[in-house]
């Protein structure tokens, strides 16, 4: 299935998230409406909340509060690129400029954190403090990732173990929130409703890995950011920790430097040595790993053409161009 045939199985739900997402930035502040709308109609492929609406409905789920959870999950992702451009001092993103590079990063911060409080003021309106418990554990885990990202940040001793311990918390804890309310929305027993989150946790799992790998393989244009930003700014991801523990003594000490040091300076050395040592070869393996566990998640739920959806998602995120 390719994505626009995913997307058709809920359409008219994908379609009235985006009404939710619009209506719920409204604000009387101008530049949040602004801003807010800058950021949400960017360009993203909206796959967080797509998860959400065909896990809901793979277990059975009907009615519009995935639709809202949807929205809940699109506005706390969104609020989390906002903050990480700012952390990153990132200027493109989806080939666009980013919020802070156009309105600065106090704009940015601040916006960022009216999106984290909509949502939750939207999970408040689904009326179950179950849903609260999860999204707060979420966020926190986040937040805890963000840091944990920070620390490893010129840290050439980063080990592998401890980057999948970033992207799991920073990247995969939200897919896998998605798909655990999903399942609670639908009235799943818990058993589905722990299928649907490490389904989740194996996809964001998958999709951060190859999104680190097109850091190093992918064009400009396709990305819609400026590649090498990664290296640019000092982040050991796992081209680079593989790169270093199997590359020769002066392959491993050019890739420390360019760690330590940040920059775009040694690019073409180092991706020169990371296609040398199989790095990227060895990443999409490990990308690849984790859609196998992601699809053995899904046997929780019954046949379905919505299930089928869940399943080409997971290896469409390892297949991607950008």
């Amino acid at each position: 299935m390719t994505l626009e045939q995913i997307r058709a199985l809920v359409e008219d739900d994908f379609a009235a998230v985006d009404r939710e997402i619009h209506a719920q930035l409204n604000s009387d502040i101008a530049l949040i409406n602004q801003l807010g709308h800058y950021i949400v109609n960017s360009g993203g492929k909206r796959l967080r909340p797509l998860l959400v609406l065909l896990g809901a409905r793979a277990a059975g789920g009907q009615g519009a509060k995935p639709v809202t959870m949807a929205a809940v999950i699109e506005f706390i992702h969104t609020a989390t690129l906002l903050h990480d451009d700012v952390v990153d001092a990132s200027e493109l993103r989806r080939g666009r400029d980013t919020a802070n590079a156009l309105w600065g990063n106090e704009a940015a911060v601040l916006v960022g954190d009216f999106l984290y409080s909509r949502s939750f003021q939207m999970m408040v309106s689904l009326g179950q403090p179950r849903i609260m418990d999860i999204m707060a554990d979420a966020t926190n885990r986040i937040a805890e990732g963000e840091v944990l990202q920070l620390l490893n940040c010129n840290d050439p001793d980063t080990t592998e173990e401890r980057y999948l311990e970033v992207i799991r918390r920073k990247t995969a804890t939200l897919f896998a929130a998605g798909t655990r309310t999903a399942g609670l929305l639908a009235g799943a027993e818990e058993a589905v409703q722990d299928g649907l989150s490490e389904y989740g946790m194996a996809l964001g799992e998958a999709f951060q890995i190859t999104d680190d790998v097109l850091d190093y393989s992918a064009s400009s244009e396709d990305m819609g950011k400026n590649v090498g930003d990664d290296l640019a700014e000092g982040k050991p991801t796992l081209p680079l920790i593989h790169a270093m523990r199997e590359g020769s003594p002066e392959q491993r000490q050019l890739i420390r430097e360019a760690i330590e040091q940040g920059g775009l300076e040694r690019i073409e050395a180092v991706t020169a040595a990371i296609h040398e040592t199989g790095a990227l070869d060895y990443a999409g393996q490990q990308a690849d790993a984790a859609v196998e566990r992601a699809l053995s998640a899904l046997d929780c739920l019954p046949a379905s053409n919505f299930r089928e959806a869940l399943s080409a998602l997971a290896h469409l995120s390892a297949r991607r161009k950008n």
